[in-house]
């Protein structure tokens, strides 16, 4: 910092900005930027090594499990249990949540896919939460409600003066309704996701003869999704699963507290706290919800923020949680707060950016920083090609 003088311009100098901006550019570039920069460099270098280091743990596992066909859900006897199930008909009653806000575009498919389920109409609850600040739309939704509830399927519509807790607070409220009391499973499903008529058929059955388990997810069609459910249930850590098309018991989602508010992943929140408490999770790998893609490219930026900013700000809120809770072991605390979320909630969307988007392009205006090809180039290109093999997609 001594060392930088700026020389006054003489006063016959006719006055140029851009030369002016060149000069002050060049006096403080090798002292000032070239430090920050170098420090920055080695920053996102070690990010992305640790980061690499973790795609080839996951590229090995992805591996076994096509090599070897282990599957955590084959174990259970589904069969047997859905042909006692038909014989005795002791149905459960199952509650369905399907939480909305001016879903325009998708409000019909979901309504119907759900209302399409197979189960006994007078064992099943169809909850339509609308958070929806359109009223025509909130006619249009009502309006599709009591077609489905002249054809004899058990539908509620439910709506609220205000959006306190956005969709957490509209999924809490609804649990709070008297004709809920008796049901002793729910499943969300976002106004997105259109399920199989067969999903309760196939998720439900686990849940009667296991009563460990608090979760039956499904998976959907977000690729790296599936890979990390695929890679939690292998190694039988703390499964983070989603939520959303997934069949919660209703006792572990009490247990767990309910749903919270406090981030904009209030299905990881309450997975990760189920998972604290105990609970076992269960990921059924070929049982697939639809899913539609957000209609605008704002609906698309915001679940995206959503998606990245979520889970860091969960693991700020949780991580002394996760360290002093006393039913996790240390090799399974160690996975949730370091691969999880550290690398791949944190680290994994901070070198997209910083290192990919600024640093690079910043060393090609400092030639004094040298970054060596192998880690602009290759390192990243490993990284790449990492995801893309540990990737594995419906058929």
């Amino acid at each position: 910092m001594r060392n930088i003088v700026f020389r006054e311009p003489e006063m016959n100098e006719t006055y140029d900005p851009v030369r002016s901006l060149i000069y002050a550019w060049d006096c403080i570039r090798v002292p000032i930027i070239v430090p920050l920069l170098y420090i920055a460099v080695y920053m996102c270098i070690g990010m992305s090594i640790m980061l690499f280091f973790e795609r080839i743990y996951m590229a090995i596992v992805i591996a076994c499990v096509k090599c070897l066909g282990k599957k955590k859900y084959t174990k259970y006897q589904l069969d047997a249990i859905k042909e006692d199930l038909e014989k005795n008909k002791n149905y459960p009653m199952v509650l369905v949540q399907i939480p909305m806000f001016n879903e325009k575009e998708v409000y019909k498919l979901s309504i119907g896919a759900v209302c399409g389920l197979q189960w006994p109409s007078d064992r099943l609850i169809v909850q339509v939460l609308d958070d929806s600040t359109n009223e025509v739309l909130r006619g249009m939704v009502e309006l599709e409600c009591r077609k489905w509830i002249e054809k004899g399927v058990n539908v509620k519509y439910e709506t609220r003066n205000n959006r306190n807790g956005y969709k957490a607070g509209a999924l809490r409220e609804g649990l709070r309704k008297q004709y809920v009391e008796d049901s002793e499973f729910v499943i969300i499903f976002d106004a997105d996701f259109q399920p199989e008529e067969d999903f309760l058929w196939r998720t439900i059955p686990y849940l009667l003869e296991n009563p460990e388990l608090g979760l039956v997810q499904a998976s959907f069609k977000k690729l790296h999704f599936i890979t990390i459910q695929i890679l939690s249930n292998t190694i039988t850590v703390l499964t983070l699963i989603i939520g959303t098309a997934g069949v919660w018991r209703m006792r572990a989602l009490i247990d767990a507290g309910g749903w919270k508010d406090r981030t904009t992943v209030e299905d990881m929140d309450l997975a990760v706290r189920a998972s604290l408490k105990g609970w076992k999770f269960l990921f059924v790998g070929d049982l697939a919800v639809k899913n539609e893609l957000p209609s605008t490219f704002k609906a698309y930026r915001y679940q995206q923020h959503r998606w990245s900013c979520g889970p860091a700000n969960l693991f700020r809120k949780m991580f002394k949680e996760i360290i002093v809770c006393e039913r996790v072991s240390i090799w399974k605390k160690w996975h949730v707060i370091y691969a999880f979320f550290f690398v791949r909630k944190i680290i994994a969307h901070w070198v997209t950016f910083f290192f990919y988007c600024i640093v690079i392009p910043a060393t090609i205006l400092v030639p004094e920083v040298h970054l060596p090809k192998p880690l602009a180039i290759y390192l990243p290109a490993g990284i790449t090609i990492l995801n893309a093999a540990s990737t594995l997609r419906h058929e």
